[in-house]
């Protein structure tokens, strides 16, 4: 794939900025205008397969872990909503989170499947 071409430093750059991005996003108030997919259960999913995908090809030998970390970190971002004025905390939130890193786990499991048959 291309993006294994890039300099781990950099992937693993992209991935931790993601990671910073979607926790600024998650923390924003309420009102204020943001990228949306039109639902926010769509928006929790992506977030989370966008970081799934990035997080395997940041530190490829460790996706076991890594959805670990990314499924707290979900977690965390619900208990931090629940201290901020303009936030709620929702488990669909979560559980959407959870569905993201799901589909990104099928995803890279189908094209890894699909690379050793080419290869």
């Amino acid at each position: 794939m291309i993006l294994d071409r890039l300099p781990l430093a950099l992937r693993r750059w992209t991935f931790w900025l993601c990671v910073l991005a979607v926790l600024v996003l998650a923390l924003l108030p309420a009102r204020t205008p943001l990228p949306s997919t039109g639902w926010d259960k769509t928006n929790h999913a992506l977030a989370f397969f966008v970081m799934a995908v990035l997080g395997r090809w940041a530190y490829p030998r460790a996706m076991a872990a890594l959805l670990c970390g990314l499924f707290a970190y979900g977690g965390l971002i619900e208990l931090l909503q629940s201290f901020t004025p303009d936030r709620s905390s929702e488990w669909g939130d979560w559980l959407a989170d959870c569905v993201g890193l799901a589909l990104a786990w099928c995803a890279l499991w189908l094209a890894g499947r699909n690379l050793c048959r080419r290869g």
